[in-house]
């Protein structure tokens, strides 16, 4: 299920309000587990008790520290109304209003905070950490242990600060390969048009040209968001072995041990030069730097894609799949191995990427009246009964009980009421702050590999067959970024400034040349903003993320 969030999650008005007061957790502590599940049992030589969750009412308020994103009311689905009712759990949420930079830098000037915030890795949590106003998990691991049982010591390690204690509450986080990017075709009109070998990027191109001649209404080819890299992203992967659109991410290469430039990278060039030509023969989305989410979600589900690539198509495509079969069972979207450069190992391209840590994080700060109480629910949430809740609904609808693994046992609902399930999981998306990827994982493709292809959930099938074996590991290169306010912070924002205009530039480009004039301003920009010094930063936070994943 990661990122059919994370399509919603790369998605996007005004003013902050200063926050001018904050529940708190309000449970006490009991020294016996509850009955219903055992994942809150404290760890045998425990020496102190445990919060009972759904003993007594815990109510905390909630931030979601990004522009685009409002929390749902919480308990107005069924799911969320279940954990309320029967856990206790009352959320109030805080808003962004749509301008979580200045929202949350108002907060910290006036030390008024939610008790829970959910936020990036990275910077922003360092400067609460630094201020003081978080509260560290370290004494809640062991007498809760969901999070070190899912995660491991390896995940903690990596999320811990300086300090060496742990304040961050990972989300979609996971041991094994997962993910969602790659590319979703068009099922009748791949069909229509004789189903040809659709393999390399001159295939690609052959059949986007076909496309154009003969369904003039049909966009052949759809970046998503091409603005936050999307599909440009992964027509990046198509043009190396082993490489990791992570790289454009962070705006550096591998080279041995050193990270380097972006913009001299001769695989980001072929990448960029490619995606132009697509771009000018208009075989490309021409709004695909300007159109919304929202605008993208039209095309596909009306049928007006070819061919979509992005970081997770897979949300997007199984609500067109879903729609467009209802007319016509032969129509319908499907998806391709990852597409790559004539000559290259099929086997080595990799369309996207995971990380052990997943996205982002939940904190607690120390505005919380019962910090430890959050966190008992924090851990019951991220355990088998609370992921199966959030995910499948109350018990006695998607599922019945349990197996011995504690993975649901789904009912014929789950196959008969595909469209309702969807329906489902999009009002509890946006409420799943710490995820458990190889749980959900596990569960849903254990359940579906038991069923015939034509009841399968589109996306747990494509994710089974494609995109869990096409996503590379990318947590070596996570938390690389300087603190804002530090030098190389400041450097980093004139790079990140200079490869978001050269990018756009590069798309509009008139040939190869004109790329490679763009990037060759660009790596001449950066490095007189002082690239060379920012990537001596990053190198250093990737080998030591390098250590702390060998347990050095």
């Amino acid at each position: 299920m990661k990122k059919a969030w994370k399509s919603s999650m790369t998605l996007l008005l005004t003013g902050a309000v200063l926050l001018t007061g904050c529940t708190g957790g309000s449970g006490t502590t009991a020294s016996d587990p509850p009955a219903d599940s055992g994942n809150n049992k404290p760890s045998e030589g425990s020496s102190s008790s445990a919060y009972v969750l759904g003993q007594n009412p815990l109510e905390f308020s909630f931030y979601g520290n990004y522009d685009w994103y409002t929390m749902p009311t919480w308990g107005a689905d069924d799911s969320s109304k279940w954990v309320k009712e029967n856990m206790k759990v009352n959320i109030t949420p805080i808003h962004s209003g749509g301008n979580a930079s200045q929202k949350l830098n108002t907060m910290i000037a006036s030390a008024s905070l939610p008790d829970v915030m959910w936020m990036e890795r990275g910077p922003d949590v360092e400067k609460l950490r630094q201020a003081g106003m978080l509260v560290p998990f370290d004494d809640y691991l062991d007498k809760y242990p969901n999070l070190k049982e899912w995660l491991g010591e390896s995940g903690l390690n990596l999320l811990r600060s300086e300090d060496g204690k742990l304040y961050q509450f990972p989300n979609w986080y996971t041991s094994q390969p997962n993910g969602n990017a790659g590319y979703v075709v068009n099922k009748k009109i791949y069909e229509e048009l004789g189903s040809p070998k659709l393999e390399t990027t001159e295939d690609l191109y052959n059949y986007l040209k076909q496309v154009k001649e003969n369904y003039p209404n049909v966009v052949p080819f759809e970046p998503h968001l091409a603005k936050d890299g999307q599909g440009l992203n992964v027509l990046y992967t198509a043009f190396g072995e082993n490489v990791l659109n992570t790289w454009v991410g962070i705006r550096g290469v591998p080279n041995g041990d050193q990270l380097t430039s972006i913009f001299t990278d001769p695989i980001y060039r072929e990448s960029m030069q490619y995606s132009a030509k697509l771009f000018r023969e208009k075989l490309m989305s021409q709004d695909a730097m300007t159109q919304t989410a929202d605008q993208v979600k039209e095309k596909v589900v009306s049928g007006r894609v070819a061919v979509l690539a992005s970081a997770s198509p897979t949300e997007l495509g199984q609500l067109g799949h879903i729609e467009l079969t209802k007319s016509d069972p032969d129509a319908g979207y499907f998806m391709i191995w990852p597409i790559h450069k004539p000559g290259l190992d099929p086997k080595k391209v990799l369309a996207g990427t995971y990380t052990q840590l997943g996205w982002n994080v939940s904190v607690i700060t120390k505005a919380a009246k019962d910090p430890e109480a959050i966190f008992a629910f924090l851990d019951w949430y991220t355990g088998p009964e609370g992921q199966r809740t959030m995910m499948w609904g109350p018990e006695g609808g998607y599922w019945d009980g349990v197996e011995a693994d504690q993975t649901p046992k789904f009912t014929d609902k789950y196959v008969t009421d595909a469209e309702g399930l969807v329906k489902l999981q999009n009002a509890t998306i946006n409420l799943i702050w710490n995820g458990n990827t190889v749980y959900v994982d596990q569960a849903k493709a254990k359940y579906e590999s038991t069923l015939p292809i034509e009841q399968r959930n589109w996306a747990t099938h494509w994710q089974y067959e494609i995109t869990w074996k096409t996503q590379g590991d990318g947590t070596p290169f996570i938390n690389l970024d300087p603190m804002p306010d530090s030098e190389e912070g400041i450097i980093r924002q004139r790079v990140e400034d200079i490869f978001l205009e050269s990018r756009a530039k590069a798309l509009y480009a008139k040939d190869d040349a004109e790329v490679n004039a763009v990037l060759d301003k660009a790596e001449a920009d950066a490095q007189s903003a002082g690239y060379n010094k920012l990537l001596e930063y990053k190198t250093k936070k990737w080998q030591e993320n390098i250590q702390k994943m060998q347990g050095k």
